[in-house]
This record gives structure tokens, sequence and C-alpha cells, in this order.
């Protein structure tokens, strides 16, 4: 996908009623107030020296990075928001909202920008080595834990 596929992707979010309930299908989660969609995955490491991670790895951020700016250019400069907190937080129990919840679990930071009433977020997820690098996009009016 293009950059500007994946902000139609992200402007059709914006538009998408939330659900009552949280739903998963495939590369899109949503429920009550938000919406998250994995725009591209890398493949997975299982087989492989090292070589292709970092090959992946210099993709996605190349890739995040254009969606990076096609957003700043759009909505202006973006927050860093870090979830480390968030994530500690919910392992001690605390009950974090979705999605926060969801994104602490899968990364340890994102770019937000306000969109009237609205975040967009931006992130790379990532789990342990052998797993695939996925870049990602969200909606939502929860504000940040």
């Amino acid at each position: 996908m293009t950059t500007a596929e994946h902000l139609d992707t992200i402007d059709r979010l914006r538009a998408q009623v939330f659900p009552p309930e949280p739903v998963w299908s495939g590369r899109h989660s949503s429920g009550p107030g938000y919406h998250l969609v994995q725009l591209v995955e890398t493949r997975d490491f299982w087989e492989d020296d090292g070589s292709g991670r970092i090959e992946a790895a210099d993709q996605i951020s190349a890739e995040y990075g254009a969606l990076e700016q096609a957003l700043t250019d759009r909505w202006g400069k973006p927050q860093v928001f870090t979830l480390e907190g968030a994530m500690h937080r919910g392992l001690d129990g605390e009950e974090i909202p979705q999605p926060w919840e969801e994104l602490s679990n899968s990364t340890d930071h994102v770019h937000l920008w306000r969109a009237e009433d609205r975040w967009l977020v931006a992130y790379v997820a990532y789990g342990e080595a052998e797993d695939p690098f996925r870049l990602m996009a969200g909606v939502t009016v929860v504000d940040p834990p």
C-alpha cells in the first residue's frame, strides 16, 4: 500500500461508527470509542539469520516515516506518547481503557494527532524477535491514560 492509501484508510476509520462491543477481524479491531487497523506487515523471522529482520526494520521505518509526515502535513506536529507506564499499571492490575491497553501490549510509544474530536494514532507493533513488524494506525475518542 502507498502512503495515500494509508491516509484513505485512516479517513475511512474516522468516518466509521464505533461498535458497542469489541470486534476483531483479521487486520482490524474495533470497540467502543476506537478502531485500530494493520496497514503493513513484514514477514516473520523464524528462518532468518538476522539480516532479513534488519532489512524489514528499515522498510517499516521508512513507511512509518512517510505516514508520520503525511499526517503531520495534514494535522500538525504530533505528540509522542510513551506507553510504558500504562503497560506497567495494567500489569499491576489497573484497568487501562481500550485501545490503550491493546496499544501498550504491542508497542512502547505512539504518535498522536488531534483531528477534530478524535485522536489519530500511528505506531509500529512488534512482539518477539521472530515476529513480524506491523505498521498500525487507529482512531479513538478515548483520551490517552
